[in-house]
């Protein structure tokens, strides 16, 4: 064989197995995209589902499942509730679940605890929607979005758990 025809299989041989390792990488899945995307994905909707109810009134011990009265508690297992995620009813309850969050670290859809003016025991639960604010139902204004740092907030600010 002569250096013609070797000079033209080796081209021939680059040229096929370029070919191959070219049209092998349009078969290559994408990567998955991570866990972050449905968890922020659902917490949106249960942000946007509890923000329909802004202004509902606030009563202590309200049942569960209601949408006529709230109190905390049955707030957020009635929002959560609707996306598939149990919650207990009382916010102490509600405290124990899911992985406990750093403040610095909170994102939407976390599940943020107060302690009681009174003692150091969980007495309030909020659901953080982003940019320091709280959607929350307690008192007067039933039903409300507050920021984090809001004096009574901030002082009696007490941990956080991600539960989505």
């Amino acid at each position: 064989m002569n250096i013609h025809s070797r000079m033209i299989r080796k081209f021939a041989s680059l040229g096929l197995c370029a070919a191959i390792a070219v049209s092998g990488t349009m078969f290559v899945s994408a990567p998955k995209a991570s866990a972050a995307a449905p968890a922020t994905a659902k917490a949106d909707k249960i942000i946007t589902l509890g923000k329909k109810y802004l202004g509902v009134k606030y009563r202590l011990g309200a049942p569960s499942g209601s949408t006529k009265v709230f109190d905390c508690s049955s707030f957020t297992q009635y929002i959560f509730g609707k996306y598939g995620v149990k919650l207990p009813r009382v916010s102490s309850a509600q405290a124990t679940k899911g992985k406990t969050v750093a403040k610095g670290q909170l994102k939407k859809g976390d599940l943020v605890f107060f302690k009681s003016s009174n003692s150091s025991k969980i007495g309030h639960v909020a659901v953080y929607i982003g940019n320091n604010k709280i959607l929350h139902t307690y008192g007067k204004p039933g039903v409300t979005v507050t920021s984090l740092s809001a004096s009574y907030w901030k002082s009696h600010y007490k941990t956080a758990k991600r539960v989505l």
